[in-house]
């Protein structure tokens, strides 16, 4: 009896291990085959020169003082004027609200749907206290080592700028392209986009207009980043998070702190807290996290190629992994930030309030309300009040990956960066972009800045620079989506 049921568990293992191999060896590479293309003449130094310069124009957006850099921007605006003289003698200009730009470059063939590239002026201020740990003026825009560094380099005056020396090349070659192009320009990306992008989607939609695809700043291409992965990925965002905050308040009866009570404001309030961070939103590998591993299988090595393309059996397994980095955490589910927490101002009085804030960053398929249900639920605490952020923003919808737009953008990735690897991915952080889901169904993101593991904190954190060889990389690769945006059939 003990020998048949042990025979029966080696068939068993050998029909899953044979399985295994022949779902790994049949799982074809998703990588398109692109003709190989003729990168534009670049002058990669004079480039770097200008973007230096654009850096030295503090265009720091602010929630609670829209106005205050004005002045900045009039000479940003004014700089980009000088440096791309055919651009702005070809194309329209429009100055929405304070200082977001809208550029329209007319198509010759009204049957086209037009397409967007978008981008954005303002940068994140440098955390007060670290300015020593900059190795260089972070507004100085400073050429050094190969490298143009600066507030703004990384994110996100380099699409900017690529996007106009691209058009400003185009235009020099007598370039016209058949379906109209717009740039869209925001001054508060930073801060939501309320007062920038979203008035320019509102007046498109105004206008009539609906774009065929939309293109913003979003992923990147990663190099080394990828575990078992040798090539760097290219990963297009087809969707972001949604952004929730939520307020807490609880309220008791202050006191002396010789006589406490059982359950404090402090002491309920945290112990809230604990039990919402012990008891994530529940996640997976499903949706776009799905298609970008999916994606990425067919081209990995060893033992993560073969996890990887047999989800159906290494599903928990490779899940479990996933989860205990932050990073591909954030694509498998909504994601609980405890950001702020404030209670006492004198070490021998109890405190009569205590109160934090919450942030979730919400997966497409879960919603605001779904993720407030949740945070009543884990806090199981009726005393503790609940607001919500005026500025919450559901997830975005998810852009498909067989539309005109995503075949461009990831054929021009293909051939802007041969070495790279092309996903699907999903933006964890928030964009302009979601405000063009309003007149557009394709919407996407991505950057094309080479990066490795070491430059990521550098986005919003010190050091932040572009190399100059990506930057020439950057403008051929918006100089290349044009021209491959005016091939596409009709």
């Amino acid at each position: 009896m003990i020998k048949r049921v042990f025979q029966i568990l080696l068939l068993v293992v050998l029909l899953l291990a044979a399985a295994v191999a022949v779902k790994t060896w049949r799982t074809p590479s998703r990588q398109v085959a692109v003709a190989a293309v003729t990168p534009p003449a670049i002058d990669t130094e004079a480039a770097a020169k200008r973007l230096s310069a654009s850096i030295q124009f503090r265009t720091v957006s602010s929630l609670d003082d829209p106005k205050g850099n004005n002045a900045e921007f009039d000479k940003l605006h004014a700089f980009l004027a000088e440096k791309f003289p055919k651009l702005h003698a070809t194309l329209k200009k429009e100055v929405i609200g304070d200082n977001a730009l809208l550029y329209t470059w007319q198509g010759s063939d009204p049957a086209r749907k037009p397409v967007a590239l978008m981008a954005h002026q303002d940068m994140v201020p440098i955390a007060p206290g670290t300015e020593k740990a900059w190795s260089v003026d972070p507004f100085a825009g400073e050429i050094k080592d190969g490298f143009v560094w600066g507030r703004g380099t990384m994110d996100n005056k380099s699409n900017l700028m690529a996007q106009m020396e691209a058009i400003e090349l185009l235009i020099a070659s007598g370039f016209k392209p058949p379906q109209t192009i717009y740039l869209v320009m925001g001054d508060d990306e930073e801060v939501s986009g309320l007062r920038g992008a979203r008035p320019i989607a509102e007046l498109l939609k105004s206008r009539g207009v609906e774009l065929d695809w939309v293109l913003d700043e979003g992923l990147l291409v990663l190099d080394g980043v990828m575990p078992g992965l040798s090539k760097p990925a290219a990963l297009i965002g087809l969707a972001e998070k949604g952004y929730g905050t939520f307020f807490l308040t609880l309220d008791t009866a202050p006191g002396h702190s010789s006589m406490p009570p059982q359950k404090s404001a402090i002491g309920s309030m945290s112990a809230a807290l604990a039990r919402l961070e012990a008891h994530p939103m529940p996640g997976g590998i499903q949706g776009v996290a799905a298609e970008m591993f999916g994606t990425l299988a067919p081209e990995m090595g060893g033992l993560n190629r073969v996890l990887l393309s047999n989800l159906w059996l290494t599903g928990p397994l490779v899940t479990s992994q996933l989860e205990k980095s932050p990073s591909s955490n954030a694509m498998l589910r909504t994601t609980t930030a405890l950001t702020i927490i404030r209670a006492g101002n004198k070490d021998n009085v109890l405190p009569g309030r205590a109160e934090a804030a919450v942030n979730f960053r919400v997966l497409p398929g879960d919603t605001l309300a779904s993720v407030e249900e949740h945070l009543r639920k884990q806090l199981d605490n009726d005393a503790i009040k609940i607001k919500a952020y005026p500025g919450n923003s559901e997830p975005s919808p998810v852009s498909p990956t067989d539309s005109a737009g995503y075949r461009t953008i990831e054929q021009t990735v293909r051939q802007s960066f041969p070495d790279a690897i092309v996903a699907p991915g999903l933006m964890t952080a928030a964009t302009d972009s979601r405000h063009f889901s309003l007149i557009s169904k394709s919407v996407y993101r991505f950057s094309p800045i080479r990066v490795k593991s070491e430059d990521l904190p550098r986005f919003h954190g010190n050091n932040e620079r572009v190399s100059i060889a990506n930057y020439g990389e950057m403008i051929g690769f918006y100089h290349q989506l044009l021209r491959n945006t005016a091939s596409q059939p009709l």
